[in-house]
C-alpha cells in the first residue's frame, strides 16, 4: 500500500519525504507498520506524541 501522501519536508531537510501520522492511521489512533517480517505498531497517544512499538 502506497502512503496517500508524499510531501517533502522544511527546508531544514527537503529531501526527506513527509507522511502525516493521521493519514498512516487512518483518522484513528494507531496503525501497523511493516519492516521486512517485521510487524509494528504506531500509536498517537492522546497527548499528540507517537509511540512506535514491536
Amino acid at each position: 500500500m502506497m502512503p496517500t501522501t508524499f510531501r517533502t519536508a522544511s527546508a531544514h531537510s527537503p529531501e526527506l519525504p513527509l507522511h502525516l501520522a493521521e493519514e498512516l492511521t487512518g483518522g484513528g489512533a494507531q496503525a501497523l507498520i511493516q519492516l521486512g517480517d517485521q510487524i509494528y505498531t504506531l500509536r498517537i497517544t492522546r497527548q499528540g506524541k507517537l509511540i512506535l512499538t514491536k
